[in-house]
């Protein structure tokens, strides 16, 4: 499987170290024998057809902050356009920074792979957001696998756990706690803190981004959502089809009242009818009360209840197990269709 990997940064390079870890075990167990062929960040890309040396990589983009320094494989100004044109690729791995606005550029890194009837995994939610379903229909009408687990939950399996619950059986709502930033200063202020303090230490722990709006303000929330609505209930909308509330306006009296009466405040993004972010007061015994950085979500079905998946969201080693995850789905639907 020739793989060209966009962005190399913490999910990319960790994708990077479970291959090199594991890639003997993969090919052994799973049949997958993956070549990252190319490597684009942002000074350029690094291109060799017979698979690059992931740990020379990883090396050099630490060293000099760019794949394209490399003496041998290097390629400066080159871009994932560029490559997707110049490469024989089995499969992009989008693994670029998440950008709400406009989704770029990895709007256009999908787009372009999808018509030129490459395979796609992402864990980009900013594309997602804004025209999941034409990309479900673009790469449906090509005939080729596109993949993006990891872009909810991160290295929590929640899109594979909620086609499980939907088996002989149909998921009418879906609600969870789907940032574990937020979910970490809702926990600090049900500790004592006040908003902007528990702000802070969730940006010293490395919880929250430097600019934590998106976050704050509810817009990762509804991205996720909005992933969820497409994948598991069928629902074509964009985060345009979002009400979206975040919890900026929330204040430590607030959680202290619902405290006293044995409830909790936490940021629940729910498809039941519409589409809802807001922060919402709930029974501290609520499966969704999870506390810290962890995230939840819970799935109503038509006939067997409710089910609940809960833990780690975030972090580079759990996103990239979830692209391995994707890449080893596809692999198997190949090998389905050679069949």
């Amino acid at each position: 499987m020739r793989i060209l990997l966009a962005g190399f940064g913490v999910v990319g390079r960790s994708l990077a170290e479970i291959l090199i870890e594991r890639s003997e075990e993969l090919r052994r167990e799973e049949g997958l024998n993956i070549r990252i062929i190319g490597i684009a960040d942002s000074g350029g890309a690094a291109v060799d057809e017979k698979g690059l040396n992931l740990e020379e990589m990883i090396k050099t983009k630490k060293k000099s902050g760019s794949v394209s320094s490399h003496s041998d494989y290097g390629r400066l100004g080159l871009n994932v356009l560029d490559l997707l044109d110049e490469l024989d690729v089995d499969v992009l791995v989008d693994a670029t920074p998440t950008n709400l606005r406009d989704g770029e550029p990895s709007y256009t890194y999908i787009r372009k792979a999808l018509t030129l009837r490459i395979h796609v995994v992402t864990v980009n939610k900013g594309p997602l957001a804004l025209a999941l379903p034409a990309f479900k229909e673009l790469a449906q009408h090509k005939d080729v696998i596109f993949r993006f687990s990891g872009s909810v939950g991160g290295g929590l399996p929640v899109i594979e756990f909620a086609r499980q619950c939907a088996r002989g059986d149909k998921i009418i709502k879906v609600q969870g706690v789907l940032n574990g930033t937020t979910n970490y200063i809702i926990s600090r202020m049900e500790d004592g803190l006040e908003f902007d303090t528990a702000l802070r230490e969730a940006q010293e722990k490395g919880y929250a981004e430097k600019d934590p709006s998106l976050d704050i303000k509810g817009f990762d929330t509804a991205a996720k959502l909005v992933i969820l609505a497409n994948e598991v209930l069928g629902i074509k909308v964009t985060i345009n089809d979002v009400n979206i509330k975040g919890i900026e306006e929330l204040r430590k009296k607030e959680i202290d009242e619902a405290i006293q009466s044995g409830e909790t405040y936490r940021l629940i993004g729910r498809v039941d009818g519409g589409l809802e972010v807001k922060p919402t007061r709930i029974k501290k015994e609520d499966p969704l009360a999870i506390r810290y950085s962890l995230n939840a979500v819970s799935f109503t079905t038509m006939n067997s209840g409710i089910h609940v998946i809960l833990g780690r969201g975030a972090g580079g080693r759990e996103t990239a197990t979830a692209i391995l995850r994707d890449l080893i789905e596809i692999k198997k639907k190949l090998v389905e269709v050679k069949l």
